[in-house]
C-alpha cells in the first residue's frame, strides 16, 4: 500500500495530508474524490473518453495518447478505467502549474485533437484509481494500454486490482518536464493559431488599376494618354 500511495503522489497529488483517506479509498472501504489542485495550482491533468458505440472511446484515447508522444514530444500518460462511464489518460507534470495554465493546455489539446469528446476543461476533483465505483461495483484502475480495449464495455474490473501491479505500471512513468510542458504548449498554439488565420485573398483577375478606361469620359482618356507620353489623335470616320 505505502509503495501504491508513494507512486500516487509522485505523480499527482500536491496534498500530503491525506494518508489515512487514501488508504480507506485504495482498499475500496469508502470512496473518495480527491482535489488535484492546490491553492490554484496543479500538477496533473486528467482527459475523460466517455462510453461510445464499440470500441469508439478506446480508439480516440489511442489517438490522443500517440498525439501526445510523437506530435507533442510528451512522455507516455498513465491510463485507467473509471469503473463504469470512460477511460481516462493521466498526465503528470514535474512542477506544480496554474490551474488556469492546465486548462488553457486542456483546451488546445481538445481543439486539437478531439473537439467532439463532451469534456469539462476546469475539473480538478477525481476520484484516484485503484477504487470502489459506488454506483455499478466495479473498479477503476490504471491499466497496461496493451489490455484497454477488451474493458471496452464494462469500464471497471470486477476485483480489485493488486496493489503492487498499480504501483509498477505507475513507477515506469515519467513527469512532464518544464521544458516539455512549455514547448508542447506553444506547440498547440502556433497549431491553432494557424487554423484561425484567414486565407490569403486570391489574386484579382481584372485589369490592373489605372488600364481600365471603358468608364472614362473623353477627358479622362485624353489625360490619361498624356500622363503616359502620348499625344493621342482621333479619327471620326464615317460609314456609307
Amino acid at each position: 500500500m505505502d509503495k501504491l500511495i508513494s507512486e500516487l503522489r509522485r505523480l499527482f497529488l500536491l496534498n500530503a495530508d491525506n494518508h489515512q483517506r487514501l488508504q480507506h479509498h485504495l482498499r475500496g472501504e469508502a470512496t473518495f474524490a480527491f482535489d488535484l489542485a492546490q491553492d490554484g495550482m496543479t500538477r496533473a491533468i486528467v482527459i475523460d473518453f466517455h462510453k461510445a458505440s464499440g470500441e469508439q472511446h478506446w480508439l480516440r484515447l489511442c489517438e490522443v495518447a500517440n498525439a501526445l508522444q510523437s506530435d507533442l514530444d510528451l512522455p507516455a500518460p498513465a491510463v485507467s478505467v473509471s469503473g463504469g462511464e470512460s477511460y481516462r489518460l493521466w498526465l503528470s507534470l514535474a512542477s506544480p502549474i496554474p490551474t488556469e495554465r492546465a486548462r488553457q493546455f486542456l483546451a488546445l489539446l481538445h481543439k486539437a485533437y478531439f473537439e467532439d469528446e463532451a469534456i469539462d476543461l476546469g475539473r480538478t476533483v477525481v476520484e484516484l484509481p485503484p477504487c470502489l465505483h459506488v454506483a455499478t461495483g466495479l473498479w477503476a484502475s490504471f491499466i497496461n494500454p496493451g489490455m484497454g480495449g477488451a474493458l471496452a464495455e464494462d469500464l471497471g474490473l470486477e476485483m480489485p486490482p493488486n496493489e503492487l501491479s498499480q504501483a509498477a505500471f505507475l513507477e515506469k512513468l515519467h513527469c512532464i518536464s518544464d521544458e516539455a510542458f512549455a514547448h508542447a504548449m506553444d506547440t498547440l498554439q502556433r497549431r491553432h493559431t494557424a487554423v484561425k488565420a484567414p486565407p490569403a485573398p486570391m489574386p484579382s483577375a481584372a485589369t490592373p488599376q489605372g488600364l481600365l478606361l471603358k468608364d472614362a469620359t473623353l477627358e479622362d482618356i485624353v489625360k490619361h494618354l498624356h500622363a503616359l507620353g502620348i499625344e493621342p489623335t482621333f479619327r471620326h470616320v464615317l460609314k456609307n
